[in-house]
């Protein structure tokens, strides 16, 4: 940091199990990703080439490089996975994997209806090649999932190897977890964390207010994901309690009292 204060909510330090947050690129250049990297690359944890985006990125491989030389994981988002698995070319996936040396690759199913016993085999075969994010959640805003199934499916997935589960959002944050509006469904966030543990649980949170509520909920250690690259620096200080949403939340309130 550039100067010192006091009150601060201690943040855990590389490599996390908590307090991590996942940027999501859709595109950037080698050139953005370098200027990004030299500015918010101590606050990223990991990188995320959204969907199906390193299907037709130019020069992957140097940005690849790029991540890697600042010691940020990344890994190909979910719907290639999927991409793969509808045309049956599951093998060919893993070898994909093993082409652009990746060490992380999600699971998800929330473009195509999968068996989830068979998306469990895919984890647990995938476990042991790469380190799995599976994802929960449909990418249809109508298809609205019970608490206890988010349970259940959660549990199921970590059970089958996946290191950690990631609550679906999409990009925009209103499917899944949240909202139309963006708004976060308050209810069934508190009930999953009866049953998984939060350190296991990625939350997608692209939008500032819904940062916000998961902060306030889980602490500046929470897991986040789904943050633009431009938004990881904001979203650091919202961690921090150095930005009005969260300016007084870890301040102690004697102190509070007195000053104001």
């Amino acid at each position: 940091m550039n100067y010192h204060l006091s009150q601060l909510p201690e943040r855990t330090a590389k490599p996390r199990e908590s307090g991590f947050t996942m940027a999501m690129d859709k595109g950037l250049s080698v050139r953005e990703a370098e200027n990004f990297v030299e500015v918010a690359g101590e606050y990223t944890d990991i990188v995320k080439l959204g969907w199906a985006t390193s299907f037709v990125t130019p020069n992957l491989e140097k940005k690849l490089d790029v991540y890697r030389a600042a010691g940020i994981p990344v890994y190909f988002g979910g719907t290639l996975f999927e991409a793969f698995i509808v045309r049956d070319q599951f093998d060919d996936y893993r070898r994909v994997l093993d082409k652009f040396n990746m060490t992380f690759a999600e699971v998800s199913d929330g473009s195509i209806e999968m068996d989830h016993g068979k998306k469990c085999e895919y984890i647990r075969t995938l476990s042991e090649q790469v380190t799995v994010l599976s994802e929960v959640g449909s990418k249809d805003a109508e298809k609205i999932i019970p608490p206890y199934k988010w349970i259940k499916l959660m549990q199921d997935e970590l059970d089958a190897g996946a290191w950690k589960v990631i609550g679906e959002s999409r990009e925009a944050g209103n499917v899944g977890l949240f909202r139309s509006t963006g708004e976060v469904r308050s209810g069934l966030v508190e009930e999953i964390l009866t049953k998984i543990p939060f350190e296991k649980i990625l939350w997608e949170a692209p939008q500032k207010a819904q940062q916000v509520f998961f902060i306030k909920l889980l602490g500046a250690n929470v897991n986040l994901g789904n943050i633009a690259p431009n938004e990881i620096i904001p979203l650091e200080t919202i961690r921090l309690g150095l930005r009005g949403d969260t300016f007084t939340h870890f301040i102690d309130k004697a102190l509070l009292d007195k000053l104001v």
